[in-house]
């Protein structure tokens, strides 16, 4: 079952034996049916694997296991264009004994954070083609036609999208809401973008089983250009989401919230020493980048902070002025 590799060797396809993390792994002991060749379900998870191995697109890569057919692990790159871009994004999935008749389970490994109206803390998955959301009759599981490449393109397209805010299930009875909202969506923006990269430090820290090298390689490989957007998002260089794949941001000045800004001076560091202990950067570059981390990011924050205290100070002199003048006016 040959699969097409990625840049860095990286199948995006493969049969793997380490189950140990998987989430379902507990729940699912008894997975006899399943395993047994001839069975139907046996076939049909068997022709879900061929679609897969030869199907995948470059931002999609699967293991299942050879002892537990009924098992898969699967990550999604994260699209540019959209405040998920260059994370990575895990899906531990189930076949239920009556597959294809009920769609797999699902599991996101959020590491305890919501990105998505979808997509909850503890991992559960809403969406309507694994029948956790209620959708209309052509958007939910088909037993004759639904596969698991269907579920994961539609996860990576209509979960994480360009402005995920209106994932929301208000969205589908107000429309056109959606034009009022833009400011809204705007921030939810700037939230998951920070959660994006919390992700990727746990990621760094731990990661899932199976997809080590790739993780590594992931973040080796997209480092300079994750630092990059935290930069340009941080000084109003770009807005979230319109990060540029060719490394720099807008030209043109761009409101940045003070939440975001703060955020990303704290996480940038700490991604930077993650992505060096990862091996991201060699030595001149290494140097180069503690020098923007603490002349850019940092030194900025510390001059709107003296800004900040100066012109607290100033209006706080005023206000003592017109009160002492308000009193005296007052008196007389």
């Amino acid at each position: 079952m040959a699969a097409a590799t990625d840049k860095n060797n990286m199948e995006r396809f493969d049969v793997v034996s380490d189950v140990a993390d998987h989430y379902f792994i507990l729940p699912n002991q008894d997975s006899e049916g399943l395993s047994r060749v001839g069975s139907d379900v046996y076939k049909k998870i068997m022709r879900e694997w061929k679609i897969l191995a030869r199907s995948l697109p470059d931002s999609i890569y699967v293991r299942v296991y050879e002892k537990r057919i009924d098992l898969l692990r699967a990550v999604i790159v994260g699209a540019a264009g959209t405040p998920y871009h260059d994370g990575l994004f895990f899906f531990d999935m189930a076949f239920p004994p009556d597959y294809p008749a009920s769609p797999p389970d699902v599991h996101y490994r959020s590491y305890g954070y919501a990105i998505n109206p979808n997509l909850y803390s503890d991992g559960h998955v809403c969406l309507s083609l694994i029948n956790t959301w209620l959708g209309r009759k052509h958007e939910r599981w088909e037993p004759a036609r639904s596969t698991v490449l269907q579920l994961l393109l539609s996860i990576q397209a209509l979960v994480l999208n360009e402005k995920p805010f209106f994932n929301d299930v208000w969205s589908e009875f107000f429309p056109l809401g959606r034009f009022f909202l833009i400011d809204r969506s705007q921030a939810y923006n700037e939230v998951v973008f920070a959660l994006n990269c919390r992700t990727m430090l746990c990621q760094l820290r731990h990661p899932p089983r199976n997809f080590q090298t790739f993780v590594v390689a992931h973040f080796r490989d997209r480092a300079r250009a994750i630092l990059s957007a935290c930069d340009d998002y941080a000084n109003g260089r770009a807005r979230v989401g319109n990060y540029g794949e060719a490394g720099e941001g807008w030209k043109s000045k761009v409101r940045v919230s003070a939440k975001l800004r703060e955020t990303l001076v704290m996480l940038y560091p700490q991604l930077f020493e993650a992505f060096v202990l990862n091996g991201a950067f060699l030595g001149c570059d290494e140097e180069r980048l503690r020098m923007e981390k603490r002349d850019g990011l940092c030194k900025s924050n510390v001059t709107r902070r003296k800004y900040r205290v100066i012109m607290g100070k100033v209006f706080g002199r005023i206000k003592s002025i017109y009160n002492s003048t308000f009193k005296t006016s007052h008196k007389s």
